[in-house]
């Protein structure tokens, strides 16, 4: 029997729903930072903090909490109440959201293991997406933390740091489902496994770069296409005095960090779009109809994410243009899956040992 008739159909749509879950916790963090929602709420609760405030009273004692945040001292000591309400309601939605699927992931767990329908397996694989988000919530407080001292936003590694863990979730979840739906390929090729992993290797520091963009803002520098304020290679990455540890880590005080950071941004998407090309035309003809999916889905959205990087540039403003910063993330991220469940449908066999029955 295979992986995929070892498993019952309960387990695999709660699989996919804590997918879906893990990615809509991703865009919720997404809408939280454009909003400038994240600095909102300065305590980290676990348990009471499920309950938002409730009369003016508690209102009025959140937003005294946030009034001593150099956010509001330095940016916003314009709002009202009601301007508050509406920041921490999307930092709220973006903590309960992970209360949620945490429950998700918690008490259909601990039904299944009672029931003995899950394996060692899938008890180890789990536990790997655990340890995940669980490293992303405890990196988004330390986030959180280095927005509350002197600066009114977070740190950009740290928030890089956050972002990468919350990936790593998803990479493992996305494993397990491949695994638990039988992903595999009759005639394997390592050739184009090899291909692939270079591809995500590439698109994994292109998503580094994505939380260093987000983090420094950087798309607002140089609000232009195809060039970079005029040029192909900005002028200030040409002058090698710039090139020192000061301007990397001092990003807020010098555009440096910034202009390198879109310019790689930037320099990697073409190259995925490349080896996206390359991937289709070498390979659709070769791989099984489940792996033609998976390209054709892959390069559809390595398109649309180029498109909305290039859309979101030109119409920067004040800041980043809140539908297209979350539509590029989502697209990006979706990519992301694609790639993966790309890999494993061209892999061998995948390997469950110990294997149990409906």
């Amino acid at each position: 029997m295979t992986p995929k008739e070892k498993y019952n159909k309960t387990i695999r749509i709660w699989l996919i729903i804590g997918l879906i879950m893990l990615v809509g916790q991703v865009i919720l963090g997404g809408i939280t930072r454009l909003t400038g929602s994240g600095l909102s709420i300065t305590r980290w609760d676990i348990v009471s903090g499920i309950i938002p405030p409730l009369n003016i009273e508690q209102w009025n004692d959140a937003f005294d909490l946030y009034k001593q945040t150099p956010q509001f001292h330095k940016i916003n000591a314009h709002f009202e109440l009601r301007d508050f309400k509406f920041i921490y309601f999307w930092e709220y939605f973006h903590r309960l959201w992970a209360r949620i699927l945490g429950f998700i992931f918690l008490i259909p767990f601990l039904i299944f293991l009672f029931q003995k329908k899950i394996n060692f397996y899938l008890i180890k694989r789990l536990g790997l997406v655990i340890f995940f988000t669980a490293l992303t919530a405890s990196a988004g407080w330390i986030m959180v933390k280095s927005g509350l001292v002197d600066k009114p936003w977070v740190n950009a590694y740290k928030l890089t740091l956050h972002f990468i863990l919350a990936i790593l979730s998803i990479w493992a979840m996305v494993k397990t489902i491949a695994d638990v739906y039988n992903y595999k390929i009759k005639n394997f090729v390592k050739s184009r496994t090899r291909a692939i992993s270079f591809l995500i290797l590439i698109t994994s520091i292109q998503m580094i770069f994505a939380g260093l963009m987000a983090g420094m803002k950087a798309g607002i520098y140089f609000p232009t296409w195809p060039s970079m304020n005029g040029k192909f290679i900005p002028k200030i990455l040409l002058e090698s005095e710039n090139w020192t540890l000061h301007n990397l880590t001092n990003y807020d005080t010098f555009i440096f960090s910034a202009a390198l950071v879109q310019f790689t941004h930037r320099i990697l998407a073409y190259l995925l779009v490349i080896m996206m090309f390359y991937v289709f035309v070498k390979y659709r003809s070769q791989v099984s109809n489940l792996g033609k999916k998976w390209i054709r889905i892959s390069l559809v959205l390595i398109l649309f994410q180029v498109l909305l990087g290039v859309l979101i540039v030109l119409n920067v403003g004040a800041g980043i243009p809140l539908f297209y910063g979350v539509a590029h993330q989502l697209v990006g991220v979706l990519y992301f899956i694609s790639i993966l469940f790309l890999y494993f449908s061209l892999r061998k066999k995948p390997s469950i040992k110990k294997r149990i029955s409906n």
